[in-house]
């Protein structure tokens, strides 16, 4: 197989580089072991949360089992690989899974991040832990400053970066040993694609996250989708990917922009959330703002002045607030604790499944009255994610970094991003009219908070986002799902 840590997309990676990628093979190797030669068998199995909601089965892979268990369907299956790092793979990959669903296809779960016993997820493991190190620590202006933006920024840009995370990636392959090849991969981070391609799997779609285009996120031998036209010119010609460098571009049919990565259920019901948003502003109810804090739990400082701000206009039935912790447990008492008068204020819907799907359900009717604070945790990965995309609907305003949220068809006020290269996403959705600018400090936070509940920023949003929906930009997971299948059928 060609060694894809040598030569990307046609430009040559110098020897130095080349040695780097093998050093730190080696070093995991070292580290975690080397299991290129296991049987690892795969376990089918109804996924308890997200599949009464979403069809998903999960797979695990394991070589604690003497056979592969549960069956496959290699018709109509897809798999939806990804890892945990942070929310915003898992939220992307149920975007996926949704589409896949409505067009009757069933989205297989594949974590690599999972699998404790593989090498294959020591070595996730191992970076995802660096990573939220850095997020938390992103916190001290310096380190952000000197350290965690330029890494984010132009480090993971590098096509040398990519040659090592080609050459790690191969030490994930295992996993998909007993994976069917002709089933359709669609991938939420570049890992799963990149292990994907070493494994032999036939069909594969590495759908980028971000809009800042970075080699971190190439997987060539997979096609690469694109949710924002300015991605997309940047990664066609690979611009800045190795510095002042003149790149050779990506081949045309290894790129495809789709637009917006957003499940069936939200897509299918814009125009209806979009105007109760409005006839609850116009007849003067609450207006609902929701708080969600990411994997890395990194934002709670931030929520904290929010709430504060809030609490005065809560008391006078002017706001109510979602805030869902997801699962850090700890930033909910800590707010609680912290903030004078919020305890008073609030319900808390803690780890009851059951609980929040009836409010989420009920708050959607017309005749719901929401007030006072909800505050929402579940331990489960599933829940901890999922239950935004349900309390979204229901929301006039989602606070959020602007992350892989920054993509999605609700009126959005953006806080202080963790990583410049999220920095993108608030930049598209402002254009795009259903969000604001990164708000960077507290007093631009609470101004936009205040030009929500006191002009006509709220409609306005409202009115992009249904133009938007028009247009098409919120189909990219459907696009997707469809470019997967259809990678197959001309073969």
């Amino acid at each position: 197989m060609k060694d894809r840590s040598k030569v990307i997309f046609g430009n040559q990676v110098s020897d130095k580089a080349y040695r780097n990628a093998l050093k730190s093979k080696k070093k995991f190797i070292k580290k975690y072991g080397d299991d290129s030669n296991t049987d690892y068998k795969i376990r089918v199995s109804d996924n308890e949360v997200i599949g009464p909601l979403l069809g998903v089965k999960n797979i695990e892979v394991t070589a604690k089992i003497p056979a592969n268990e549960g069956q496959m369907d290699t018709e109509k299956g897809i798999i939806v690989g990804n890892i945990r790092m942070g929310f915003g793979h898992y939220r992307i990959s149920m975007a996926m899974a949704s589409y896949a669903r409505h067009l009757g296809y069933v989205p297989y779960w594949m974590d690599l991040n999972s699998f404790k016993e593989t090498t294959c997820t020591k070595v996730i493991g191992a970076q995802n832990d660096l990573y939220s190190l850095g997020s938390r620590l992103s916190k001290n202006p310096i380190f952000n400053k000197l350290v965690w933006e330029p890494t984010n920024y132009e480090g993971f840009r590098a096509l040398t970066y990519n040659s090592s995370d080609q050459k790690n990636a191969e030490l994930m392959a295992p996993v998909y040993r007993n994976v069917p090849k002709d089933i359709p991969v669609i991938a939420t981070h570049v890992w799963p694609a990149q292990a994907a391609i070493h494994a032999g799997m036939k069909y594969v779609v590495n759908a980028i996250p971000d809009n800042w285009p970075m080699a971190l996120h190439l997987s060539e031998g997979s096609v690469h989708t694109i949710q924002c036209k300015n991605a997309y010119m940047g990664y066609r010609i690979l611009n800045g990917m190795d510095k002042k460098n003149v790149c050779k571009p990506m081949p045309q049919e290894s790129l495809v922009y789709t637009g917006h990565y957003i499940d069936y259920e939200l897509v299918s019901n814009i125009n209806a959330d979009c105007e109760a948003r409005v006839n609850r502003k116009k007849t003067g109810k609450p207006m609902r703002f929701l708080l969600t804090i990411g994997g890395a739990g990194a934002q709670k400082e931030i929520f904290a002045e929010i709430i504060k701000h809030l609490i005065p206009l809560i008391k006078e039935g002017k706001a109510a607030l979602y805030v869902n912790v997801g699962d850090y447990r700890n930033v909910w008492d800590e707010l609680v604790k912290e903030i004078p008068g919020m305890k008073e204020l609030s319900t808390e819907h803690m780890d009851n499944w059951e609980d929040t799907l009836s409010f989420t359900e009920k708050a959607l009717l017309p005749e719901t009255e929401v007030t006072g604070i909800h505050g929402f945790y579940h331990a489960d990965i599933f829940k901890a994610v999922y239950a935004t995309n349900l309390l979204m609907r229901s929301c006039d305003v989602l606070v959020t970094k602007p992350s892989e949220l920054a993509f999605y068809p609700v009126p959005k006020l953006f806080i202080k991003r963790v990583g410049k290269h999220e920095m993108w996403g608030a930049i598209h959705s402002a254009e795009i009219g259903d969000g604001t600018l990164e708000c960077r400090d507290i007093p631009h936070t609470i101004q936009m908070l205040d030009q929500f509940l006191e002009t006509n920023l709220l409609d306005e949003m409202c009115e992009s986002i249904k133009e938007n929906k028009k247009a098409g930009i919120y189909d990219g997971a459907k696009k997707v799902v469809e470019l997967a299948v259809k990678l197959r059928e001309a073969k």
